[in-house]
Formats: structure tokens, sequence, C-alpha cells
């Protein structure tokens, strides 16, 4: 009798959040990453799993609001605005503190200290690092660091991992109102519409016009009077959605994946052509391909379809 009203997929594994605030996740179990004891994957071969979902225990009376799901790590902000976050924790993905090393798994919920007061009102998780919005507009991130993609002016040797939630300077009077965080990079949707980014950028991933990482978050240049509603990032890639319903995307595009009519990396905003008067509400992002849910509700993919991933009856081609 339970539906989903949020779902979320990472790397072998996906998670929802049912109508009545619990939390189910499935798929490959490593690490710990869905939630419960048992690290064998959930799932059997006849596609008949529904007995074998277990609600993950958040804590007495605690329900989850919104779900993220990295490449090892799972993070649920519960209807108190806490965050509490499990499975890997190689690079102190997670948050919590303490050493880091391979082998560390934490496969029930862990509380995450944001700071005293402090609540989350979003969160993002990449491959090996997390980020959140605070109550208070402010962003926080932990994990790995390698290069600069936690934003906080710091990145590679002496500076690999941040094993608790450091706090990114955005600029002076500035909140933050969307985060998405790729395998090594991460940007943001500023309350003024601003879009910056950091990190890795060896396939100008972060739009800025080049190749270089940054340690700290950079503003993106949209066009002239453009501004940013969203965000969406993955691998090496980046899009956002801006005032005006267009899409644009950039970074790496080995499969077409940033939907542009070529497979030519882009280290600039690229507009996506959507068709005559069609405008973008949502987008999410895979590895190599992207889907945005567009102003009639339907539902447009673009990228690598070898195994049918964009939904059109075949696979095969980009």
């Amino acid at each position: 009798g339970r539906f989903a009203t949020q779902i979320s997929a990472g790397e072998y594994m996906t998670c929802a959040i049912l109508d009545n605030g619990d939390v189910v996740c499935w798929g490959y179990g490593l690490n710990g990453r869905l939630g419960n004891e048992d690290t064998s994957t959930i799932g059997d071969s006849s596609g008949e799993m529904g007995d074998d979902l277990e609600s993950v225990d958040l804590g007495t009376n605690l329900v989850a609001d919104k779900i993220a799901v990295g490449y090892g790590t799972v993070c649920a902000i519960l209807d108190d605005s806490s965050l509490k976050c499990w499975g890997r924790n190689i690079y102190g993905e997670l948050g919590i503190g303490g050493t880091v090393g391979t082998g560390i798994q934490y496969p029930t919920p862990q509380s995450i200290d944001l700071g005293t007061g402090r609540t989350a009102v979003s969160v993002s998780a990449g491959n090996s690092h997390t980020c959140a919005i605070l109550d208070n507009g402010s962003l926080k991130c932990w994990g790995y660091n390698s290069y600069g993609q936690l934003g906080i002016g710091t990145s590679g040797n002496g500076a690999l991992m941040y094993t608790t939630p450091q706090l990114v300077d955005l600029g002076i009077g500035r909140t933050v109102i969307s985060v998405s965080t790729g395998s090594w990079h991460t940007c943001a949707v500023l309350d003024n519409g601003d879009l910056k980014c950091w990190g890795h950028n060896v396939y100008g991933q972060l739009g800025l016009g080049n190749s270089i990482d940054y340690d700290t978050p950079q503003l993106v240049d949209l066009g002239p009077g453009r501004t940013a509603v969203s965000v969406g990032s993955a691998y090496a890639q980046t899009c956002a959605i801006l005032d005006d319903g267009s899409l644009k995307c950039w970074g790496y595009n080995n499969l077409g994946q940033l939907g542009i009519g070529t497979q030519v990396n882009h280290d600039t905003p690229q507009l996506v052509d959507l068709g005559t008067s069609i405008t973008a509400v949502a987008i999410s992002m895979g590895k190599f391909h992207s889907c945005a849910i567009i102003h009639n509700s339907s539902l447009m993919c673009w990228g690598n379809n070898g195994d049918g991933q964009l939904g059109l009856g075949n696979a095969g081609g980009n």
C-alpha cells in the first residue's frame, strides 16, 4: 500500500522516500550504502523484490523529507531538519569527523553536526564529497578535496580530506538556493541568480572558458542579462536552467550528454535546443546522459543510450 514521493539514483543503487516518510534503498549494498546491516545486493533476479526492502532506521519518530544518493553515500534530511548520512566514508564524505581510510563504512544513519543551531535545507552527494545548504542560506561541504571541490581555498597534497562540514565563502551577503555536486566539482546557484562553480575542470565542467582547477567559487558567465534558476552536475559536465526557461550545458561531451548536436567538449555554457517555445523545468544527469522535464510535463533525454537509458525503445547510439 505504499508509494514513493521522492527518488534518488546513484552508482548501482537507488533510494526512495515513501508516502509515510520511510526510506527504502535497493541495489548494490557494498559499504552499507543501503542503510542497513546487510551489505549484500537487494533485489532478486525475478524483479520481485518488494519483500526484500527494509525501511532505513532514521531514529525514533523521525521520517525523511529529502534524500540524495552519491557514489557510495546516501544522505537524508529528516522532518526535524537534521541531516543523517550513511554508507562509504573512505574520504570523510559522511561528515561525521574522526579518521578516514580504506574499508571504513557506516551501514546505519549517522548524525551530521552542521554547527550550533544550524539545520539542513538541501543536500547533494557526489563521488566522494557532499554539500548541504543550511537554514541560513550558507553552504557547507566535506569529504574528498583533491581538486578543490569543497570550495574552501585548499586542494591537493595536505588538503585531501575534510571529515567535518566546512563553510564555503560565496561572497559577502550571498546565500545559496541550489547546489549540485559532480564527481569532483561543485556548482551553486546564489540568491541573486549568479552561478558559481569550483573543483576539477579538466573537461571545462566549471564553464569558465579554461581547464584550470579552482578551489574557490568562480562566477560562470551565462550570457547577457541571464541568471540561473537551478543547476545539475554529473561526472564531468554541468547544466543550468536559466531565468527564461532555456537550458545551457557544458563540460565533458564524449557521448553527446550536453545535448548540443556534437560530441565535442565545451568549456563555456552552450545552449541546448529543446525545440520551438519549449522551456525546461527540471534537469537530472547521469554519468553520460541527461534528462529534462519540460514545460508541458513531458520528458526529454539525450546522450549515451548503450543500455537503453534514454527510454526511447531501443539501445545503442548517442
